[in-house]
C-alpha cells in the first residue's frame, strides 16, 4: 500500500524496488491503518458524534454486483474494512443489507483490543439496524448471540409484536422517528445518548442517501474498485436528490493494486 495523498517528502520519494509513495512496497500494519482512519480527537466540550460511511464502488459508479459488494472488493478492502470496525462503536446498517450480506455479530480483534480499551470502547462495536417494519429473522446470531447486544432503530409507530419479538430475542429496541421510518438526525442524537459517539455506516444505498439527505454524514471512506460492471447496479447513496450538492474535502488517499482508498471529510459546518 502507499499514500497518495496528502503529499509530505515520504510520498513522492521513490521507494525501494520502483514505485512511489509512503509505504509503497509493503503491506501495511493495522497500527498503520488504524492511525491513517482515526476518529477525531474529542473537543474542549468532550466527545461530539461522528459519523462515516465506509462504502465500496466501481469505475463506473457500480455499489454492487448481483446484489453484493463482495465482487467489487479485495483483501485490501476488507482490511481497511476490519479497521474502520474497530475503531467504531457502533455500525449502523440498513436491513435490506443485513438481509443480502448475511450480516453476523461484529467480533472482537485481539489485534485492536489494547487500542478499544484505552479508549474506553467495548470489545467490539454494537451492531445498529435501521427498519421501519422490524422484517428481519430474529433467531439468527447478529441477535441471539452478539458480544454486544445488537441495537434496532426504528419508529414510534412500529409494530409491538415485531418490537416484542426483537427484545425476546436479546435486542435493545431504540425510538428514533415519530412514525413508522427512522429520523437520521434522531438515530444519531439517540446512540450519542447511548454513549456511542464513533458511528460508522455500512449502507446499504437507501441507507446512505437517507444520511446524506438529513446532511448527518461527517465523513465517507470509500474504496474505488478498478472494475467496470455496467448493469442497472445501485451507486452508493439512493433515493431523492438533495437541492444543492454537498461538498466534501479530500483528507487522504491511499493506493494498492490498483484499489484507491479514499477519505473525504466535511469542508465547514454544514459542508
Amino acid at each position: 500500500m502507499r499514500r497518495l495523498f496528502p503529499v509530505t517528502d515520504e510520498t513522492a520519494a521513490p521507494a525501494p524496488g520502483g514505485g512511489s509513495g509512503e509505504g509503497a512496497g509493503r503491506e501495511w500494519s493495522l497500527e498503520e491503518l488504524a492511525a491513517a482512519y482515526a476518529y477525531p480527537e474529542p473537543g474542549p466540550g468532550g466527545p461530539a458524534p461522528w459519523l462515516r460511511a465506509n462504502m465500496v464502488s466501481t469505475l463506473d459508479g457500480a455499489a454492487q454486483h448481483e446484489g453484493r459488494s463482495q465482487p467489487i472488493s479485495s483483501a485490501t478492502d476488507m482490511r481497511v474494512f476490519g479497521t474502520l470496525r474497530a475503531l467504531a462503536d457502533v455500525v449502523v446498517v440498513g436491513a435490506e443489507t443485513v438481509r443480502k450480506e448475511g450480516y453476523r455479530p461484529a467480533r472482537a480483534r485481539e489485534d485492536f483490543a489494547a487500542m478499544r480499551e484505552a479508549a474506553g470502547q467495548r470489545p467490539a462495536p454494537a451492531i445498529a439496524v435501521v427498519t421501519a417494519g422490524l422484517d428481519l429473522d430474529f433467531s439468527l446470531p447478529l441477535f441471539t448471540s452478539p458480544l454486544v447486544p445488537t441495537l434496532i432503530l426504528t419508529g414510534a409507530s412500529a409494530a409491538p409484536d415485531r418490537v416484542a419479538a426483537a427484545e425476546r430475542a436479546g435486542a435493545r429496541v431504540v425510538t428514533a422517528g415519530d412514525g413508522i421510518g427512522v429520523d437520521p438526525v434522531r438515530a444519531v442524537r439517540a446512540l450519542a445518548d447511548l454513549g456511542h459517539t464513533r458511528l460508522l455506516t455500512e449502507g446499504g444505498p437507501r441507507l446512505l442517501g437517507q444520511i446524506v439527505a438529513a446532511g448527518v454524514l461527517d465523513e465517507l471512506c470509500l474504496t474505488v474498485a478498478p472494475m467496470l460492471t455496467a448493469g442497472a447496479a445501485q451507486r452508493i447513496a439512493g433515493g431523492p436528490a438533495v437541492t444543492v450538492p454537498h461538498r466534501l474535502g479530500l483528507v487522504s488517499m491511499l493506493e494498492e493494486d490498483g484499489f484507491l482508498f479514499t477519505r473525504y471529510g466535511r469542508t465547514g459546518p454544514a459542508y
